[in-house]
């Protein structure tokens, strides 16, 4: 068994790898990605943006849109990859290449976010532009910016107990790092025009101060929420408490979702991520007290031996439970090891080290569970350790436990790859005062930072107009209005790749001292 502390540790690293002479007739000057980066940011902007915001995916004569869904022409998304993820790839671009136009791409972005906030402070899934749409949900602004009065919406106390009621109009989600990204890119927008445009910066304080008002006394958040509380919720109600096993839990999905606090889909970390941002950027003191809350909850939610790791939602009892019926009662691998990177971070940007003993602790608990192929599985068994899964139930309907995976339903990522040396080495460093670089911990195409071999792919792959079709069999095929199958003349364009491509491009244009 490994050592849970972090201390220093010598070892020898054989590297054997081919000797390459690289050419320098096809090295990559920052010229010629800055002009790539710019190129990129000016086509999506002009030919895929509707009201400054963005879907998933396109064909490459704009005819056919997709995200979740068939979206209609005036609809925009907001969950990643979506429009806040566009706007700061394009703010990114901005960063590394001081071109206006990529700024101008970025403010219209935030400016599509500011005018799809809800009254409730947050964003759903998506936001609408057409009026029929914009009728159906309680936004804060009309299509053109403008704040819609209201007397406050809150009428209850803030919490998961009227919370879960959910009114639709008013729905806005921490789920899929949807609120959050929002947040984000409107902070950073902000902060690159110095505050001076009213809209951006009031949409962005308000966000924040939501994501404050929204955090339970022991510090961690509900998935959702469905009006702007006054103030957080009670202590009364939600009483700070330890990580703890419940005496039973049912094996059969409750039809019912009772917890308060949920970490699925890393929407903690993302939450504690979007605070510390708002810090940095803008020096308040009130998001790093609120981001040190996040850290303090998940040293509190902790469970306790055998199993000293996190679950993926609990309830106000501080007890794991079911979420959807293929989320049951359990430690969850994936999670956990979101968990871990949030408290490396808040210790890296703190320099407390109070929050290395927990990560340490749960390091040494998950390499004793690993799975085959340096593997975590997402859900393992309280108590007993053994992986769960889930596969279809009678005639395809619904979902079944199983300790099998061999007729594991296809729905969901059962097991998720170790990042368990990643965490250790970064706790090392930030034990031994050391600078910690934070490599990736989600996958993307692209090493972090760009190698030159990275950045001479995604030139060569470029169309000359700026763009990234993809015409293979998997990624090639869209649906239309009537949700037939096509496969686009000219193949799809994604907004997953315009992001990761423009971010590579800005960090390798950063890491060389930019445009030059």
């Amino acid at each position: 068994m490994q050592s849970s502390s972090f201390g220093f540790r010598h070892s020898i690293v054989i590297l054997i790898s081919a000797f390459v002479i690289p050419s320098l007739a096809t090295a990559a000057t920052p010229a010629e990605v800055s002009a790539a980066a710019i190129k990129a940011v000016s086509f999506y902007h002009s030919k895929a943006a509707a009201h400054g915001g963005y879907v998933y995916r396109y064909s490459a004569d704009f005819t056919l849109r997709e995200a979740e869904g068939i979206p209609g022409p005036d609809t925009i998304w907001i969950q990643p990859p979506g429009t806040p993820a566009v706007g700061m790839a394009m703010l990114d671009a901005y960063e590394a290449t001081k071109d206006e136009k990529c700024l101008a791409a970025a403010v219209e972005a935030a400016r599509c976010v500011s005018r799809t906030q809800l009254a409730s402070g947050g964003w759903d899934y998506s936001g609408h532009f057409d009026a029929k749409g914009r009728e159906s949900k309680l936004y804060r602004r009309d299509a053109d910016g403008k704040l819609i009065p209201r007397t406050q919406t809150a009428t209850r106390e803030a919490g998961w107990h009227n919370w879960r009621r959910q009114e639709k109009n008013n729905y806005s989600t921490y789920d899929d790092d949807v609120s959050q990204a929002a947040t984000r890119l409107l902070v950073r927008v902000d902060h690159a025009l110095g505050g001076k445009d009213a809209e951006i910066k009031e949409a962005a304080d308000f966000a924040l101060h939501t994501i404050i008002m929204t955090q339970y006394p022991a510090g961690g958040w509900s998935a959702n929420f469905d009006d702007a509380p006054t103030s957080p919720p009670s202590a009364d109600k939600y009483p700070i408490k330890p990580g703890n096993y419940p005496a039973d839990w049912p094996r059969k999905w409750p039809k019912d979702f009772t917890g308060c606090y949920v970490l699925n889909d890393n929407t903690h970390a993302t939450l504690m991520s979007t605070l510390l941002l708002a810090w940095q950027l803008r020096g308040d003191q009130k998001y790093l007290d609120a981001a040190k809350r996040g850290g303090d909850f998940l040293v509190t939610a902790q469970m306790p031996d055998p199993q000293p790791a996190w679950g993926q939602q609990y309830n106000a009892e501080m007890q794991p439970v079911w979420s959807r019926q293929f989320e049951p009662t359990a430690i969850s691998g994936r999670e956990s090891q979101a968990a871990m990177w949030a408290l490396l971070k808040l210790a890296a940007a703190t320099g407390d080290k109070k929050y290395l003993p927990p990560v340490a602790k749960a390091i040494t608990y998950f390499r004793t569970v690993l799975l085959p192929g340096n593997q975590l599985a997402r859900f393992y068994e309280l108590n007993t350790n053994k992986p769960l899964y889930f596969e279809r139930g009678p005639g395809g309907k619904g979902f079944e436990l199983t300790y099998s995976d061999k007729k594991a339903s296809s729905n969901y990522g059962w097991v998720w790859d170790s990042e368990l040396d990643a965490l250790q080495a970064t706790g090392s460093q930030i034990a031994r005062g050391e600078k910690a670089a934070f490599p990736r911990t989600e996958k993307e195409r692209w090493s972090s930072p760009p190698t030159d071999k990275d950045i001479q792919t995604i030139l060569a792959e470029q169309n000359p107009n700026g763009s990234w079709p993809v015409t293979d069999d998997e990624r090639g095929v869209m649906r239309d209005a009537n949700g037939k199958k096509q496969k686009p003349a000219g193949g799809v364009i994604y907004s997953l790749d315009f992001t990761q491509n423009v971010k590579a491009l800005s960090a390798w244009l950063k890491a060389k001292g930019g445009a030059k």
